[in-house]
């Protein structure tokens, strides 16, 4: 844990509005704090380091920030009112699939009393074998044979306190009916006649940060106030119904939210807590149906994770009542106490339906998100690069945390959970040490440059256009899910940052719309507008993602689980769901690479043609051989044109990028590859992996849009004092797109 860490309840706020930060603190000192004007976030110290301004703004402590604990792991919680259980005798039985043990032990359920002194689970050991445990049992039950690995098995546990027994059993299914033997163990014990239970857990032993809860999926699960026999243990698990059920909670219902629902006599209605993964394919999943809408007694699962963190829930701290005089922009919350200081940075948008200026900056906040707290593969695996970033952070007077230091907040979507299983729900209610002014992602800048991704590499935009006096306002992707066209349309010209890449089906409809009513939109970044997200409707700030077929991607969902469990709707790349990026902005991901960059080369006919003036003042023919990020303009992720997939017919490529070895390494997206010789376009590999600088018009000439296709092209604004070709391109599309007059064509 960090001695010093904070976050918001939330990204963007208005005027007028309060926005509220949960600090916690170990230092045992006052914390101080104030809140500053972003003009950049790159600590790089060749363009001067950091630059914050302090503003006038109250911010109101609540209570004193104190020691905090990070509630990690998911789990099913329900509360008996009435004993559920006999003393005389009872059964827990339920369905369980895991894919990976560990030392702890994990539980699958588990009964507690009141006070915790008494109780029984039905849980895995270190190994994987199912055991039973009580406290008054002593010495646990335990199966001789481990669950295997990725196999659903029917677990169970039975007591007979007249016969002075408890079984605990397990046996493997293939396609929901039984296909092994069965593994059992049968020993005396006496739970005594004082058993009661308060209290039942899936997932977990205990409420407060147990160290038993479980990486797997659990489906099913039924208590009876008997002893069943072994006949009677097979009908019920086959849905046959046998007397004394007390209670069978059915996971396929009420998927998109938190709760589980008893379908037996007593309806033990239950919550789920740190948003573990629904609409999971469960043991009687056929393959026959991909969506869990159609068939959801398929899925019936729950996948249960012990690093789960939807919200850390610690006290709200600090207040700021946002001044009605505050200018839209970047801002953040310094926090410094004892040795210690951390940051929050946060965006004022204008007041609702008054923008205060002709172009509005979008945020990619919803990205920000799904990134927050992306340990990275080369801080895992290699150690060389885990040092060189503690150095370079130390010499630049950097953010000096890491991500892959602290797992504790979670981690991002582009990281796994413990059994392997990708991370696909993410949370702004922690803290994203990525998300800090003074972050930066990748050392050895004689390479990389600044090496900015997100939120410190969209300063280079911000800080260009301050540098080149433009007004401008902040919207967020938050107010664009939420109020579509009307947050868009008071605006003559959005831009984009580096990397836009997530959206929901309500982003996309509203800048198609504000594109088609005659608004100009410059979408200077790559790999954008790629995957489609769902929002949790009763958790503002939480985002689902499901890495469905296709896609460059950091792992890939289990086949039957491409649909959401938000909205229901297919996940996956927007692509696949008939929105291709090319729709948009006329073009879309094409190559990744490592984070590098190279040049684009003009195009002759270019200069011939409607869109010459976008190089006015641009000598040669090579643009953008300079930059912090990646030292070129065209790098990392690269968008190319396409008509076959949108681009426009009448969209006009102004140059295209190239140098971009294999050996660097250089890939192409696999949507892109049909076999080891053919690509779906028919052209060879090499020529595919390229960023386009492409222009057209929308609406008549009234509307139009320039992208540039590549993540590194705001790195390469800053160059000489922000006077660089890639500046002068951006400078003449911006100032022609804030001008009303129609493009002619």
């Amino acid at each position: 844990m960090l001695k010093l860490a904070a976050y918001a309840d939330r990204l963007s706020v208005r005027p007028g509005e309060t926005i509220r930060f949960h600090v916690a603190s170990e230092t045992g000192a006052p914390v101080a704090t104030r809140v500053v004007r972003v003009a950049s976030a790159d600590p790089n110290p060749a363009l001067g380091g950091v630059r914050v301004a302090a503003v006038s703004a109250s911010v109101r402590e609540v209570v004193p920030p104190a020691p905090q604990t990070v509630p990690r792991g998911s789990y099913g919680v329900v509360r008996c009112p009435d004993a559920i259980v006999t003393p005389d005798g009872f059964t827990i039985a339920a369905l369980v699939m895991v894919n990976a043990r560990f030392i702890e032990g994990s539980a699958i359920v588990s009964l507690q009393s009141a006070d915790g002194a008494a109780g029984v689970a039905l849980a895995l050991d270190e190994q994987g074998h199912v055991w039973g445990c009580a406290p008054a049992l002593g010495v646990p039950v335990r199966v001789a044979r481990p669950l295997a690995e990725g196999v659903w098995h029917r677990v169970w546990l039975v007591y007979d306190r007249a016969g002075g027994r408890i079984r605990v059993g397990q046996q493997a299914l293939a396609a929901g009916a039984a296909t092994g033997a069965v593994s059992m163990v049968e020993s005396q014990g006496d739970l005594g006649a004082g058993l009661a239970i308060s209290t039942i857990l899936f997932g977990a032993m205990g409420e407060s940060n147990d160290p038993f809860r479980l990486d797997g999926r659990i489906e099913r699960p039924m208590i009876f106030d008997r002893a069943l026999t072994e006949a009677e243990l097979t009908n019920a698990f086959a849905g046959v119904d046998v007397a004394g059920l007390a209670a069978c909670w059915d996971f396929s219902k009420d998927i998109p939210t938190d709760r589980i629902v008893d379908v037996g006599p007593r309806g033990l209605q239950g919550r789920l807590v740190n948003s573990p993964a629904r609409a999971m394919t469960g043991a009687a999943w056929t393959g026959r149906e991909m969506c869990w809408r159609h068939a959801p007694e398929q899925y019936g699962a729950i996948h249960f994770h012990s690093d789960d963190v939807d919200d850390c829930g610690w006290p709200v701290t600090h207040e700021l009542v946002v001044p009605s005089d505050m200018a839209s922009g970047q801002y953040a919350l310094m926090l410094e106490s004892g040795a210690e200081t951390e940051n929050v940075p946060f965006f004022v948008v204008p007041p609702k339906g008054k923008p205060t200026a002709k172009l509005a900056v979008l945020v990619s906040t919803f990205t920000y998100t799904v990134y927050g707290n992306h340990a990275r593969p080369e801080w895992q695996m290699d150690p060389k690069w885990q040092a060189a970033w503690r150095a370079q952070a130390q010499e630049w007077s950097a953010y000096p945390h890491n991500p892959g230091d602290h797992t504790e907040y979670g981690l991002s979507t582009y990281n796994y959970h413990p059994d392997g299983s990708g991370i696909s729900l993410a949370s702004w209610h922690r803290p994203m040490l990525n998300l800090r002014v003074g972050y930066f992602t990748y050392p050895y800048p004689q390479i990389r440059g600044s090496g900015q991704r997100h939120y410190p590499a969209d300063t280079h935009l911000t800080a260009w256009l301050e540098a080149k006096a433009i007004p401008y306002d902040i919207i967020t992707d938050w107010e664009l899910h939420h109020e579509g066209l009307d947050i868009l349309k008071g605006y003559q010209a959005v831009v984009t940052g580096t990397h836009p890449e997530y959206h929901t089906r309500e982003m996309l409809d509203a800048l198609a719309a504000y594109k088609e009513a005659g608004g100009r939109f410059m979408y200077l970044g790559g790999n954008g507008f790629y995957w489609k997200i769902a929002l949790n409707p009763a958790k503002p700030g939480q985002i689902e993602i499901r890495r469905g077929e296709g896609g460059i991607r950091a792992w890939a969902a289990e086949p039957g689980e491409y649909y959401n469990q938000y909205d229901g709707e297919y996940g996956g790349l927007w692509r696949r769901n008939g929105r291709p990026p090319q729709h948009l902005v006329g073009v879309g991901f094409t190559a990744q690479g490592n984070f590098v960059g190279s040049h684009y080369r003009i195009d002759e006919a270019a200069r011939a043609s409607r869109a010459s003036w976008i190089l006015d003042g641009v000598a040669g023919d090579i643009l953008g051989k300079h930059g912090f990020s990646g030292h070129g303009a065209a790098g990392f992720e690269l968008d190319r044109a396409d008509k076959k997939l949108g681009t426009p017919a009448h969209a006009v490529i102004l140059a295209s990028s190239e140098d971009h070895p294999p050996e660097a390494p250089w890939i192409l997206v696999p949507e892109e590859r049909l076999t080891h010789l053919v690509t779906l376009p028919g052209e060879p590999e090499s020529d595919l992996i390229r960023a386009d600088l492409v222009f057209f018009e929308t609406a008549g000439g009234r509307g139009a849009v320039f992208s540039t296709g590549s993540i590194t092209w705001c790195g390469s604004l800053p160059t000489d004092g922000f006077d660089n070709d890639v500046s002068r391109v951006t400078e003449n599309v911006l100032r022609r797109f804030l001008d009303p007059a129609p493009f002619a064509r």
